[in-house]
């Protein structure tokens, strides 16, 4: 155990992001979060910036703050921040809506892309729910049919018939991280539209959209890019599609002439196609707060990505070490290249034991039925934290059930 910790504060030391650490808010020091997954930590410069939107922008400029404080055109301005960070070059992410309705955007406006007679769906079968729920109202809006399917299946699943497939890039209860670039291929060759959800990817390692030939994608931004409690999604539309793409929800905002108010629908051009309605100016400014740190010039995808690796594998190897053996199932991937930037472990009683461990103050969530689910955030987060962290979850899975 000593010889852990020892290794523990080597690699803090040798940490080239462990500066990046002072721009979150993280609370004591006794206390290991590890759900920045779900919801990430607080960027210190937020408050601020979400203060001078209400008291000077709102309060003061009111209706000017449209023009002079940059409202208008925020989803694009913030889409075109959060672009590199997907791989994407500018002009082709605008960020607005909740991942659900942006997957709603993405998956209809698939098919509308694809060869006419297509008429299937092809879904994740170990999709996000609400994925697969959208799915099935997208193809009961569309004529189609869907098909749940394993994504290492999904070669020998495409057909004729597939117009779509949506697909998660790492899996929201394993943390499997599926193979893009091949999937993606593999969709493209067939003739189909690839859609991809990169609600656990996107800030965590490197997607890479435009270099493999993604035709769609959506995602979050409260996770791993830490826009905070239901901070908008965005959606990326290939530069190739954008004059083809014909959204499901239309609105005056993505309109060629909004302020027209013609009774006609005139799709803009570019990515503001995926505009809907008014955007959420508070909520999307305090985003674009958020993402500031990624303009540091020691953090990179590259590093946070080599980062998340380096975690994942010392709190695998403390759990090794410190957690009674046969106690716990490690769910995730061993190998790097099919590993995102968490672990999941499952027991008997995961809901009992992670409720423990957030009493104990290592905060992480539970999967129904029986899956403990840690969330490695490489921007905040530190390897004697991730020690201390095995080091308790051995201790409760050690007490009596």
């Amino acid at each position: 155990m000593s010889d852990l910790r020892e290794r523990a504060r080597e690699l803090d030391a040798a940490d080239e992001l462990a500066a990046v650490r002072e721009e979150f808010v993280l609370g004591p020091d006794d206390l290991v979060y590890l759900d920045g997954n779900s919801l990430g930590a607080l960027p210190v410069n937020v408050p601020g910036a979400v203060e001078d939107v209400v008291r000077r922008q709102w309060g003061e400029l009111r209706i000017r703050s449209w023009t002079e404080s940059g409202w208008w055109t925020a989803p694009e301005r913030i889409g075109d921040s959060i672009a590199p960070l997907l791989g994407a070059a500018a002009g082709q992410v605008v960020v607005g809506d909740s991942t659900s309705v942006n997957v709603f955007k993405a998956l209809v406006g698939a098919v509308r892309l694809a060869p006419e007679g297509r008429d299937e769906i092809l879904v994740d079968a170990a999709t996000f729910p609400t994925d697969g729920y959208i799915a099935g109202s997208a193809a009961r809006m569309t004529g189609c049919t869907v098909r749940a399917v394993d994504p290492a299946a999904v070669p020998d699943a495409l057909g004729p018939r597939t117009a779509a497939v949506l697909l998660n890039q790492v899996d929201y209860r394993s943390g499997r991280l599926h193979d893009l670039p091949a999937l993606t291929a593999a969709v493209r060759a067939a003739g189909a539209v690839s859609v991809w959800d990169l609600c656990h990817s996107a800030g965590a390692l490197e997607v890479g959209l435009d270099e493999h030939g993604v035709d769609l994608a959506v995602g979050c931004t409260y996770k791993f890019l830490n826009g905070g409690p239901g901070s908008p999604a965005y959606l990326y539309v290939r530069a190739e599609h954008q004059a083809r793409f014909d959204s499901p929800l239309p609105g005056w905002n993505s309109h060629a002439e909004p302020f027209g108010m013609r009774a006609a629908y005139e799709p803009a051009d570019g990515a503001v196609r995926g505009r809907v309605g008014t955007p959420d100016i508070l909520s999307m400014l305090a985003l674009e707060a958020a993402l500031a740190v990624w303009s540091r010039p020691d953090v990179s995808v590259a590093a946070v990505r080599a980062k998340s690796l380096a975690l994942t594998d010392f709190f695998l190897e403390c759990v090794a070490a410190y957690v009674p053996g046969g106690r716990v199932e490690v769910v995730t991937p061993a190998a790097h290249a099919e590993r995102g930037s968490q672990v999941a472990l499952r027991c008997a009683d995961a809901g009992k034991v992670m409720g423990r461990l957030i009493e104990a103050g290592v905060v992480g969530d539970f999967r129904a039925p029986d899956v403990l689910r840690f969330g490695f955030t490489p921007l905040y987060l530190g390897f004697a934290e991730v020690e201390r962290a095995a080091r308790v979850l051995a201790a409760e899975l050690s007490r009596p059930s």
